[in-house]
């Protein structure tokens, strides 16, 4: 009986991953050898990235020492922190890239901004669909994704907003249905 239950946690756990890669990458603010914090040149690590609508950023950052602003372009200019879009104090914050346009981050810590911690990304139209599949080779899990052609155009809010109000009832139902046959 666990190893039932256990086969139906592992195959909800995998549908959500799936469920997750569609929604678009995540990307670390920083990675692979900085976080949100003011040693990062967020200039260049920005340049060596290319977001699409339903990407994610992961902004990671000591919470007592930083903070993230959203921010427009001429507040991101002149780093005036008076005036966020949205205010972000976790220590580890995802922000959804939901549609095509320049987004603007910075840090609202007095000097932080003019000491270069901010970041813009230019968030561009999904090309692709990623399609992924897992499989088991040698004991282990394995993912593999390929690109496909893009599905038919829609708002990417709604895509958005319509596959994560459905993501929990769908795995609820993968799980029923399991437990079920079980």
């Amino acid at each position: 009986m666990v190893a039932r239950a256990l086969s139906v946690v592992v195959a909800v756990a995998a549908a959500a991953a799936v469920i997750r890669t569609a929604l678009g990458a995540s990307y670390t603010v920083g990675a692979p050898s900085g976080s949100w914090d003011l040693q990062s040149n967020y200039i260049q690590w920005a340049s060596n990235m290319e977001f699409s609508v339903g990407d994610h950023l992961v902004f990671n950052y000591s919470r007592v020492a930083h903070n993230v602003l959203e921010v427009s372009k001429a507040d991101y200019d002149s780093c005036n922190i008076s005036r966020p879009i949205a205010t972000f104090q976790t220590g580890n914050d995802t922000v959804q890239l939901a549609a095509v346009g320049s987004r603007y981050f910075v840090c609202g810590v007095s000097s932080h901004c003019a000491a270069g911690m901010k970041v813009a990304v230019q968030v561009q139209a999904a090309d692709t669909a990623r399609q992924c599949r897992f499989s088991r080779r040698g004991g282990r899990q394995r993912v593999r994704c390929a690109d496909q052609a893009p599905p038919a155009t829609a708002s990417s809010a709604a895509i958005s907003a319509g596959v994560e109000s459905l993501m929990g009832a769908t795995l609820g139902s993968i799980a029923v249905v399991l437990m079920a046959l079980y």
